[in-house]
Order: structure tokens, then sequence, then C-alpha cells
């Protein structure tokens, strides 16, 4: 399964007419890939297009319609593009294989049922050691790019894939300007101050507080060396249906 991190993308383009043995070669790419344990690819039939024989092909032209271009694309670690490339650079006599550099921010899966026993976390694991302490001060009226910054912080943390953050709202304080923000029966402010707290490892933490950076006009970032104890529980139907299953558990 691919995972966060540099990868490669393959674009490949054939002819839906192009053969290869007794089928389609697109077919046999696909074949290919999968039998090679490529993580995913997808084949995609184009409305019209033309290429090095300068030829336009669209559906309009009954003759040309069936030379529509294919589009095949995958992602995956260099390390298996390079192994691939080679194979399918004998497969495509006629066509375009492109390779880009590219970076894959986020993989799920919904389906948690097919993974390993093995992999799956306990129920009431308890993970433990040290961390660092993110905590970012900023004005409740503060924006980025049209939103609330302290929204927009947590967006972007959540999108780099911090454990988790959370934001508090102050009631009083008052900042490096020495202006005073108080909220009080008579006086609602709009500028009250805004805490927002990731707990997470040095790495992922150093990558936060570089983003967080980039979004602060005013405000302050402190980061402390903290003692993590972090409790991870299972579904609880999941952990049912294990003891259920499991003749240890009887």
């Amino acid at each position: 399964m691919l995972s966060r991190g540099p990868a490669k993308k393959v674009t490949i383009f054939v002819n839906e007419d192009t053969r290869r043995h007794l089928g389609s070669l697109h077919d046999s790419i696909l074949t290919f890939l999968m039998h090679k344990g490529v993580a995913g690819a997808t084949a995609t039939r184009a409305l019209a297009g033309f290429g090095a024989h300068r030829v336009l092909h669209t559906p309009a032209i009954e003759l040309l319609a069936e030379h529509l271009p294919i589009r095949i694309e995958f992602i995956e670690t260099a390390e298996k593009v390079d192994e691939i490339l080679p194979a399918l650079y004998d497969m495509v006599d006629d066509g375009l294989i492109e390779v880009q550099d590219t970076t894959i921010h986020k993989v799920a899966r919904k389906d948690r049922k097919a993974e390993p026993a093995a992999r799956r976390t306990p129920a009431h694991a308890k993970v433990r050691g040290p961390a660092k302490l993110m905590r970012v001060f900023i004005g409740e009226s503060d924006r980025w790019q049209g939103e609330p910054l302290y929204d927009s912080i947590v967006k972007k943390l959540r999108a780099i894939e911090i454990a988790g953050a959370t934001v508090y709202r102050g009631i009083d304080g008052y900042g490096a300007k020495g202006h005073a923000h108080k909220e009080s029966f008579w006086h609602l402010s709009s500028d009250l101050p805004i805490m927002i707290a990731a707990v997470d490892s040095a790495e992922k933490i150093a990558e936060a507080t570089a983003a967080v950076e980039n979004m602060l006009i005013d405000g302050l970032i402190v980061v402390s060396d903290v003692e993590m104890t972090r409790l991870l529980h299972s579904d609880p139907n999941e952990v049912a249906q294990n003891a259920t299953a499991s003749p240890a558990a009887q």
C-alpha cells in the first residue's frame, strides 16, 4: 500500500484500437500493472484528440471514432516505477509515456476488515513516549484567505496529518502590543485570544510549526517538550466480533 511522501505519477497515452496479442493494448497494460503489484491504475477514454500523426480523432467522424485516445494513469514509488518501465517501453510501440515527480499527501482505505488482524490496533492500546507540544496564540479576528485564521490552521494541521489539535477561546488577555482583550457583560470583544494546541512527534511538530509560521502575521508559536501517553480504543463492535471469533476469548 502506498504511503505519504514522494512518489512517481506515470501517464500512458495509446489509441483505443491498438492491439497487443489477442486483446487491446490498454487492457494488456492494466493487466500487467495489476500483476506487478501496482497500487492502482485508471484508464479513461477521451472525447477527442490528436497526436504525432496529426489526425484528429473524434466521435463526430465514425471512421475515426474507434481511434480515440486512451489515457492510463497510476502512482507508485520510484523503485516500483523503475522496475516496470522497461516492460512498458516494450509494450507501447505507438503512443506516449510520461513520468512526473509527485507527492502523496493522504492514503485512505475504508475497508478496514480486509487488513490482517496483526496490523490492527488492539483494544485499549497505550502509546507512551517523548513528544512535542505546539501552542499557537492568535486573535479571534485574525483572518487567512477569507477564513478565520484558527480554522485555517486546524485545516492545515489536519492536511499534514498531525495527530490532533484543540482550539481554546480565551475570556481575557493581552499580547505584545499591550492591548487588553476581554469579554464582559457590557462589552463583547471581537478579538478575544485564541490558543491552538497540538501534540505529535518532534518531526511532525517541526513540519507543523513551519506551516503555521507562514500563515501568521501577528501571533506567537511556542514548542515544548512533553511526555505523551495516548490511549487508542478500537471500535466496540469490532472488538466484540474479534472476541467472539477468537477461541482464546472463550
